[in-house]
């Protein structure tokens, strides 16, 4: 892997009104021809991602979206489309022309970023156009902003920096494991080898963590569920964590002494794009089930279908198995996410390693609206397997809690 994964990348969205120079601000500030530029208004019409290095800002990922103004039944759509990047957005700029008449396009778009806390921006770009409408406009609502030139270059080093000051700290979210691990520590990360590996390569949450590690000047070691007990033979002393494919939970559960550490790659994603409290508390939900209940399994990425998919196949399987009741499951894939999820007894959430924590944490925010429990793959399959309080205790320390009367209840203890 030589690229930062996008779902690590400071997500910048450009919002306006169509022909305001868009997609020529974003070839001014990254200084390519990324985007498509025409005089013909309403040229970019889905939005766009492109994942850049620009200083001194560092990984980003920038979104060209479709004009706010644009019309028509496509347009209406094309529009939706562009206020569905609003979930994934950490820094908005909203782009006018010295002249644009700033109306309830733009109005809408700044509620919306104060309703979301998001940090905004207004640019006025070809500011070497007359025009004062617009300028006059944002310093009589006291709304931030800028001017620049996308044809000049005027003021496009002072608007990098701009972005970098109101950037919000969480962009950069909790770490996967350096604040739970030490220097020179020994963390095994144990990677079943199954049907649903790509080939010659592990997969991303095994490699984000495993540079974790490295980063944290700690030693990582790699092995599979049937090497584990070899492994654990070879080490002088015992290591500091274990963190394992969640689909492997009692294998390992069963091999590993109980005075070593365990987690799942699915739980530390979980405290590092989501919230894992509320992860723990809605998988009790799983108890009050009933015949007829409606289950929405959301992942966030694409991936081929498997025979034994988690989502698809194995959650069906073991909650039939638990819970002994007929369910019924949908599943959305990618950046689809239901707007009204009322109907939903129950959402299980995947990893999320292939979006980033904004994106995430607006589900578990429509979920808490809707008054649906949320949790997410590793937490599930760890109260399957009955070692929840286990698998959190690595991140005990007012980061995570557990309700161990509840836990008690739940099992019927």
């Amino acid at each position: 892997m030589y690229r930062t994964p996008a779902s690590n990348r400071l997500h910048i969205g450009i919002f306006g009104k169509r022909n305001t120079g868009k997609s020529s601000l974003i070839n001014a500030v990254t200084g390519q021809d990324t985007a498509i530029v025409s005089e013909v208004a309403g040229t970019t019409t889905d939005p766009v991602y492109k994942a850049m290095e620009i200083l001194p800002i560092g990984p980003c990922m920038l979104i060209d979206t479709a004009g706010i103004d644009d019309e028509g039944l496509l347009g209406d759509e094309r529009v939706k489309r562009t206020l569905v990047v609003l979930r994934k957005t950490d820094v908005g700029l909203i782009v006018v022309a010295p002249d644009t008449k700033i109306d309830n396009f733009e109005e809408e778009l700044v509620k919306t970023f104060k309703s979301k806390k998001l940090p905004f921006l207004f640019i006025i770009n070809k500011c070497e156009l007359p025009g004062e409408e617009a300028q006059k406009y944002l310093e009589e609502s006291k709304l931030p902003y800028i001017k620049v030139s996308a044809k000049t270059n005027q003021g496009i080093a002072e608007l990098k920096q701009k972005i970098m000051d109101i950037a919000p700290g969480h962009w950069s979210p909790i770490p996967l494991v350096a604040d739970i691990i030490d220097p020179k520590d020994v963390v095994v990360l144990v990677c079943p080898i199954d049907s649903a590996m790509p080939q010659g390569r592990l997969i991303l949450p095994q490699v984000q963590v495993m540079r974790d590690c490295l980063d944290s000047n700690a030693t990582a070691l790699v092995t599979k569920e049937t090497e584990l007990l070899d492994c654990l033979k070879a080490l002088k002393e015992k290591p500091r964590l274990v963190i394992t494919d969640s689909q492997v939970f009692e294998d390992v559960r069963d091999m590993l002494p109980a005075g070593i550490p365990l987690t799942s790659f699915s739980t530390v994603f979980a405290r590092h794009k989501g919230d894992l409290n509320v992860y723990i508390q809605g998988v009790y939900a799983l108890e009050g089930l009933k015949d007829g209940d409606e289950i929405l399994i959301a992942e966030a990425c694409t991936h081929h279908v498997q025979p034994e998919d988690i989502g698809r196949t194995k959650i069906p399987t073991w909650f039939l198995d638990h819970t002994k009741k007929e369910l019924h499951y949908e599943v959305t894939a990618g950046g689809d996410f239901p707007q009204d999820i009322s109907r939903y007894k129950l959402i299980i959430s995947c990893g999320g390693c292939m979006v980033n924590r904004r994106e995430i944490m607006h589900r578990i925010e429509k979920a808490r609206e809707a008054h649906v429990p949320i949790t997410n793959y590793g937490i599930l399959m760890a109260y399957l397997s009955g070692i929840l309080e286990r698998i959190i205790a690595p991140f005990e320390g007012g980061l995570v809690k557990l309700d161990l009367e509840f836990d008690k209840a739940a099992k019927g203890q």
